[in-house]
């Protein structure tokens, strides 16, 4: 791990974002930066990192601290919180986005690969949350954001067999969490977008595929990210953000009409899904 950080202004808030370097990641580290909040950007890749601090310090006048590091290594959690500590940095808005998707059945991958995934998706989340909680309900406030999916929220489908369950924990996962911390100024919820136009797919080689989806199931980064943003900052929290019009009907079709949806999702899964 390594870190680079510029003077500090004490009288703006810290927000830290796993998964900074692209992305829905990416966009939350600028429209929080837009909101007056200086940046802990997290990621693996520490130029793409560095160049995202100096947009935020250009745009905004924000300072960041960078932080390269692998989440799925087991100790990645503990370090960024030390490397917290070293900079007295306070963190009041959490958002937990890093994530990737294993293409294939589930036997294809090594455990490896699979045990990363659940590291990454899973453990690194509810760690690095553990880790930063108690200070948010010490002082009376905070905003822990987990990038979940509409994936979690819908009929499973074959391939990518670990993916919609990691999703689906995350939900449960903030849902308890969010009513844990109700009365203590702390607010939790789990972004649940559908496709977004990132680069998502691209790292898990399934752009090909993807594209050939219609246009209506897309949606834009900026627009999902803001949803997210003003959903855990208003009056009426929710503790559930599902952007866009059609993904909430897609969720209503699978609550109140499981049957066909589920028939729905396993005819089409091959469009979106790699599953050899």
């Amino acid at each position: 791990m390594s870190l680079d950080t510029t003077h500090t202004d004490t009288t703006k808030p810290w927000a830290l974002v796993t998964g900074a370097s692209a992305g829905i990641g990416m966009e939350f580290s600028r429209q929080l930066a837009a909101r007056g909040y200086q940046l802990v950007l997290v990621a693996r890749r520490e130029d793409k990192l560095r160049a995202v601090a100096d947009e935020l310090r250009e745009n905004h006048s924000t300072d960041s601290l960078v932080i390269t590091c692998d989440l799925s290594e087991t100790d990645a959690s503990e370090s960024i919180v030390r490397q917290l500590e070293d900079n007295n940095i306070d963190i009041d808005f959490l958002v937990n986005n890093a994530g990737y998707g294993l293409p294939g059945s589930f036997h294809v991958p090594s455990w490896k690969e699979h045990a990363d995934f659940i590291q990454v998706l899973m453990t690194s989340v509810c760690e690095l949350t553990w880790r930063l909680l108690p200070g948010m309900q010490e002082r009376g406030r905070g905003h822990i954001m987990n990038v979940a999916s509409v994936a979690g929220l819908v009929a499973p489908s074959a391939g990518h067999t670990l993916y919609g369950a990691s999703k689906s924990f995350m939900i449960k996962f903030s849902e308890a969490l969010s009513l844990e911390n109700e009365d203590k100024g702390v607010r939790v919820s789990a972004l649940c977008p559908g496709f977004t136009y990132t680069e998502f797919h691209d790292v898990n080689g399934t752009r090909e595929m993807i594209s050939k989806l219609p246009d209506y199931l897309w949606l834009d980064v900026k627009d999902v990210v803001a949803d997210a943003i003003n959903a855990i900052t208003g009056d009426k929290p929710k503790t559930v953000v599902i952007p866009g019009r059609q993904y909430k009907m897609i969720v209503f079709l699978f609550r109140y009409m499981p049957w066909l949806a589920a028939m729905i999702s396993k005819k089409n899964a091959r469009h979106y899904r790699v599953t050899d």
